[in-house]
C-alpha cells in the first residue's frame, strides 16, 4: 500500500479521521523538536536548515521517481517542483548554503512563506489525501515535507535568526515573482497549473478568485502570493515581539 498506484485504495480524504491524525502527529512532532532546539545558537540553526533542506530534497526526489514509475510522467503537475511550497527547496539552499543577497532571500522566505505555505497545506492537503490512502508515501511525504517547512519557519522566528523588516518585502516579492514567471511559462508550454496561477483549482479558495477575477486571475494570483504571506507574517511577528517585550517590562 505504501507505494501503491493512485486509485488502487480508497483515498484518506480531507478532514477525515486520518487527516486529523496526521495533523496531530505533525504538530506534536514540531512542538517536540522546537522544544529540543530551544537552546540552539545561530550557527546550529543554520546547520539544522542545511540538514532539513537535504532531507526535503531527498523526499522530493523520491516523490518524483514514484510518480514517473507509476505512470504519472504524462502529468508534470505531479512531479515538477514549481509550486509555492516547492520554493522551500530553493530557499533552504539559499539560507543554509549561500551568503549575501541569496542568503537573505532564503532567510526571508523561511520566516514568512514557509510558515504560511506549510500551515495552509497541513490544513488543506488538496494534492495528497484526496488521491491516496493514509499510509501511503505521498500522504506521509506531504505532511513531513510541509511540517518541516512550518518547523523551519517557526525555528528561525523563535531564535530571531532573521530580523525581519519592511524592506525585506523586496527579497520576498522578487523571489515569488520569479517563481511565478517561470511557472507561468511552463504552464503555457505544458498545460500545467503550477503556483495555481493559470487555471482553476476546484473546491479550494482559488476557485472563488478564479470565478470572480476572469482574465485578471493570473496577475492577481501572483500578486497575492508575492505580497500577502509576507505582510501577514511580518504583522504577526511584530505583534509577538511587542507582546514579549511588554511581558519583560512588567516582569
Amino acid at each position: 500500500m505504501f507505494f501503491s498506484e493512485p486509485g488502487k485504495y480508497t483515498p484518506c480524504g480531507m478532514f477525515s479521521i486520518g487527516h486529523f491524525i496526521l495533523i496531530f502527529i505533525t504538530f506534536f512532532c514540531i512542538g517536540i523538536i522546537l522544544n529540543y532546539t530551544k537552546k540552539c545558537s545561530n550557527e546550529q540553526v543554520q546547520i539544522i536548515i542545511r540538514k532539513s533542506t537535504i532531507v526535503l530534497w531527498v523526499l522530493e526526489i523520491i516523490k518524483i521517481a514514484f510518480n514517473i514509475l507509476v505512470g504519472n510522467a504524462k502529468n508534470p503537475n505531479n512531479y515538477i517542483p514549481l509550486y509555492y511550497c516547492s520554493i522551500i527547496l530553493y530557499a533552504g539552499i539559499f539560507s543554509g548554503f549561500c551568503k549575501g543577497v541569496l542568503k537573505r532571500v532564503g532567510d526571508v522566505f523561511l520566516s514568512t512563506g514557509a510558515v504560511i505555505g506549510g500551515l495552509f497545506f497541513i490544513i488543506c492537503p488538496n494534492t495528497s489525501l484526496p488521491n491516496y490512502p493514509l499510509f501511503h508515501y505521498i500522504s506521509v511525504q506531504s505532511f513531513v515535507f510541509h511540517g518541516t517547512m512550518l518547523f523551519l519557519g517557526l525555528l528561525v522566528i523563535k531564535h530571531k535568526y532573521v530580523n525581519l523588516n519592511l524592506n525585506d518585502i523586496t527579497y520576498y516579492f522578487w523571489l515569488i515573482l520569479l517563481m511565478g514567471t517561470v511557472s507561468y511559462i511552463v504552464n503555457k508550454l505544458l498545460g500545467t497549473n503550477f503556483m495555481f496561477i493559470s487555471d482553476n483549482f476546484p473546491n479550494t479558495p482559488v476557485e472563488y478568485l478564479y470565478n470572480w477575477s476572469g482574465k485578471l486571475f493570473t496577475p492577481i494570483m501572483i500578486l497575492i502570493q508575492a505580497i500577502g504571506p509576507f505582510y501577514v507574517m511580518y504583522g504577526l511577528i511584530k505583534l509577538y515581539q511587542n507582546k514579549f517585550r511588554s511581558k519583560e517590562q512588567f516582569a
